[in-house]
């Protein structure tokens, strides 16, 4: 049985999530800044690097492929480290992969399975939505969105191969960590996946050849085909040019961050509900809470310090916590829709009316509860207990009742005879059970 974290938060003092604090006079520049907020695994030159952002203003550039229809939680990484540097001046090209997206960045341990391109073309749209929605595109240091299947489309079978392959030596590619672990499977590497790091160093490139960029953000799984681009640069252009990657998120457990039961955490509301967003945020351990407010949040030094007191002092306001949850699911699906899981996680403990919860907003915070589908001939509360598995059969129901333990739509239960009207169902049929203080279920009754 799923037991939901009880939450009574109240909103962060906030204007502008997005805005951060590029004057914060504790950094002397943008560079120590995203050392601090633990963002640089590995780098080319770092001693460039940080020149090279106190200085004027850069171009540089982030890609997201398209080989699902929404992006998650490692691309919001990306997306606020973007933003981070825009914030300091500099200049931002969002790329969404029309072409890398047709090929997949290779897997450590399978091929992938190619989409259709009518659905890579829609999930570009898609993505480019999702990006957009981080950056700004006004102003002097505007950011600009830009899709590779633009320059890679027009180009012949022979002309990739003798203007740019002829550029990488087969002995370095395969090297790269992704290529190499599956070079050594039972599965092997195709062609087309072992090429994608070709494709890639051709769009940063083409990025330096358009726009005069400079810099390559991404993941530190990502380095091998981040560096494909800076080689390729210096031996077509012989100009150097720097990349980043950031380390890959995990847990002080060191399992991998942003997976819930297998599932990543979407950036869209239909597959990953602000509820269930807010919840896996305000759901972090101590020993985890504060890197995440640093990576995924704009607070200054001074505002994560002071949080990193109460953790330490009042671990059980989980102050943290729920600073992080309203921030970053405000970033996400906005400040409206995260007072609402805030309203709907109160109303589910009783806190709060459930009646004042339209549908959808009492479906999406429910969504993780365990749920079950009944007929309407038998609304007996000890049935319901049973029923939905919060009790293991009527005589423990019945106990539950006389202990005080059974709640239907937070009201609590003291006769064991009670029999739920169909007036009483919210929004004429569900139900909401609950054992004890945490332990809930859902009830659907149908027509």
């Amino acid at each position: 049985m799923l037991q939901t974290t009880e939450d009574q938060s109240q909103k962060p003092a906030a204007s502008s999530l997005l805005e951060g604090q590029s004057n914060d006079a504790t950094f002397e520049n943008v560079w120590q800044e995203l050392k601090w907020r633990g963002l640089v695994h590995v780098s080319t030159d770092e001693a460039q690097l940080e020149q090279m952002l106190s200085g004027a203003p850069i171009t540089y550039y982030c890609g997201f492929d398209p080989t699902a229809p929404s992006l998650h939680l490692g691309n919001l990484v990306q997306l606020l480290t973007m933003r981070r540097l825009q914030l300091a001046g500099h200049h931002p090209l969002g790329l969404v992969g029309g072409s890398t997206g047709m090929v997949g960045d290779p897997r450590p341990t399978a091929e992938r399975s190619m989409n259709p391109k009518e659905t890579v073309a829609e999930w570009v749209g898609y993505l480019q939505g999702q990006v957009a929605r981080f950056l700004s595109f006004d102003g002097e240091n505007a950011a600009r969105m830009v899709n590779n299947l633009d320059w890679t489309a027009p180009m012949s079978a022979i002309d990739f191969l003798r203007d740019i392959g002829k550029h990488f030596r087969v002995g370095t590619m395969i090297k790269k960590d992704n290529v190499a672990s599956r070079l050594s499977s039972d599965e092997g590497i195709s062609y087309t996946e072992f090429s994608y790091q070709i494709l890639q160093g051709m769009d940063y490139l083409e990025l330096y050849r358009q726009y005069g960029c400079l810099l390559q953000t991404g993941g530190s799984d990502q380095w091998g085909n981040l560096t494909s681009g800076t080689e390729l640069i210096r031996k077509v252009e012989g100009k150097q040019v720097q990349a980043f990657g950031t380390p890959l998120i995990t847990n002080s457990d060191g399992t991998k961050f942003g997976k819930s039961e297998g599932n990543a955490i979407w950036l869209d509301a239909n597959m990953c509900s602000p509820f269930t967003m807010y919840q896996f945020w305000l759901n972090s351990a101590d020993a985890d809470v504060i890197s995440l407010l640093k990576v995924f949040t704009f607070k200054t030094r001074d505002e994560i310090d002071a949080l990193a007191r109460a953790v330490e002092e009042r671990p059980h306001a989980r102050e943290a916590q729920r600073v992080l949850a309203f921030y970053v699911t405000s970033l996400v699906h906005g400040e409206e829709a995260t007072q609402k899981v805030i309203d709907a996680s109160a109303a589910l403990f009783g806190k709060a009316d459930l009646d004042l919860l339209d549908e959808a907003t009492l479906v999406a915070a429910t969504s993780e509860i365990s749920r079950v589908a009944i007929g309407g001939k038998d609304l007996s509360v000890l049935n319901l207990l049973v029923v939905s598995q919060l009790t293991a059969s009527l005589s423990a129901a019945r106990r539950t009742v006389g202990e005080g333990g059974a709640y239907v739509n937070n009201v609590k239960i003291t006769d064991p005879h009670a029999v739920i009207d169909r007036t009483d169902l919210l929004h004429g049929r569900y139900l909401l059970l609950r054992r004890g203080k945490r332990t809930l279920a859902v009830v659907e009754v149908e027509s």
